[in-house]
């Protein structure tokens, strides 16, 4: 048992074998490699069209090679929400980390102690004059300056300052803490609600600009070039084309910070991409879904329902998965054979209830206790961080890398 312990349960599972329908135990998470290269060329294209840099937050995948990926592809940093995030990826050599997220407690603040001791360009936000005196006499104790930027929040919304006297006011608090670099401004727009979104998310990356150009004014702002940093996967269009439109000037550096573009997804930012695509239709070829869930069917007990081993533990249960393809075990890519009228109703742990069309047999041909079924996800960081290892596939579903992930 020994043994066996050593040479098969340390290896980690699921099996990866080469072909995805014939060696790899389902479920799988999987990558598609065409849309995923086309997702981080489109995005990257669309920041620097922008005159932007782009920050993809990491917390949807947390997947240091696809980190890598994307900076490659020319991404300026990397957007983490937690310290042991952000020690995760300096870890696997990511050298500029942007914590969208206050930096509170004395353990998350040793760990970016530790991360700016070792080289690490580090950035953090606050929203609270509690928070900057914090900050300031730890890192002041640990002869270290931290570079902050103010948040600006809403009414009502998460976290941040609720109008720019706030800003102002802790930002003159930051510049009193000798310890502590103003850095620019941060915000976030996904919390903005409204009659009118997209109306209101431009409102308010106005109001970001607007008072950026405040502090900048008043010479509260320390770093010689100062960021101004917000969007994430839903409304980066309307983010980009204010900061573009503001003419910041050439020390302030817009950044974009979308997440889910990377893998995209069937649902939620579906949704989203078909709102960009309304307001931009210039924008061709939009963002491609590359991420599914593979599983097999294991059970077919009444006329009109499969039951397939997939569940809550392997997919994301935000709106319920969409049934995409099928294959026959060890069956070939190019073969798939369609799922129409295939709903899935109801999720367990890890079986999913798949409701059959009245005919079988007709259209969807014969299905067989075995079939794998590719399902689409919805909200991919609710998906990712399900797994430690992904599957990442080229067109004829062979495994070409598995990605390990760092939740």
């Amino acid at each position: 048992m020994a043994d066996f312990a050593e040479t098969e349960l340390h290896k980690g599972m699921p099996e990866f074998g080469p072909d995805l329908l014939a060696d790899v135990s389902l479920p799988a998470a999987v990558i598609h490699e065409a849309p995923l290269a086309h997702n981080l060329a489109w995005m990257q294209r669309f920041a620097s069209d922008h005159g932007a840099r782009l920050a993809p937050h990491g917390k949807t995948t947390m997947t240091l090679a696809l980190f890598h990926r994307q900076l490659a592809a020319g991404a300026w940093g990397i957007t983490l929400a937690t310290a042991p995030q952000c020690r995760a990826a300096f870890a696997h050599g990511i050298k500029r980390l942007l914590m969208a997220n206050q930096l509170v407690g004395e353990a998350n603040m040793a760990i970016v102690a530790r991360l700016i001791e070792a080289g690490a360009e580090f950035y953090c936000v606050v929203d609270s004059a509690a928070n900057v005196d914090h900050l300031g006499r730890y890192f002041a104790a640990c002869g270290l300056r931290l570079p902050v930027l103010v948040e600006l929040g809403i009414d009502g919304g998460r976290c941040g300052c609720r109008d720019q006297d706030a800003v102002l006011a802790l930002a003159e608090r930051v510049a009193s803490e000798p310890a502590l670099v103003l850095s620019g401004l941060e915000g976030y727009e996904g919390v903005v609600q409204g009659d009118d979104p997209a109306r209101d998310v431009r409102d308010y990356a106005w109001h970001l600009v607007e008072a950026a150009q405040t502090l900048d004014h008043d010479g509260l702002i320390e770093a010689p070039a100062p960021l101004i940093t917000a969007s994430g996967s839903a409304w980066y269009d309307l983010i980009a084309a204010v900061f573009q439109e503001a003419r910041l000037g050439p020390h302030f550096v817009p950044v974009l910070r979308p997440g889910c573009y990377v893998v995209h997804d069937h649902g939620l930012y579906r949704r989203a991409q078909q709102g960009v695509l309304g307001r931009r239709p210039e924008l061709e070829r939009g963002l491609k879904p590359a991420l599914e869930v593979f599983a097999q069917v294991v059970s077919l007990p009444e006329p009109g329902l499969a039951i397939v081993g997939l569940g809550k533990r392997d997919i994301g249960v935000d709106q319920l998965p969409e049934p995409q393809r099928r294959y026959r075990e060890g069956g070939r890519a190019d073969r798939p054979l369609p799922v129409d009228g295939w709903r899935v109703t109801r999720l367990m742990d890890q079986h999913a209830f798949v409701a059959l069309p009245s005919d079988p047999d007709g259209d969807n041909g014969e299905v067989r206790v075995g079939d794998i079924v590719a399902f689409g996800t919805s909200h991919p960081c609710l998906t990712f961080d399900k797994w430690r290892r992904l599957c990442r596939v080229d067109e004829r579903l062979q495994v070409v890398e598995v990605l390990e992930t760092w939740f």
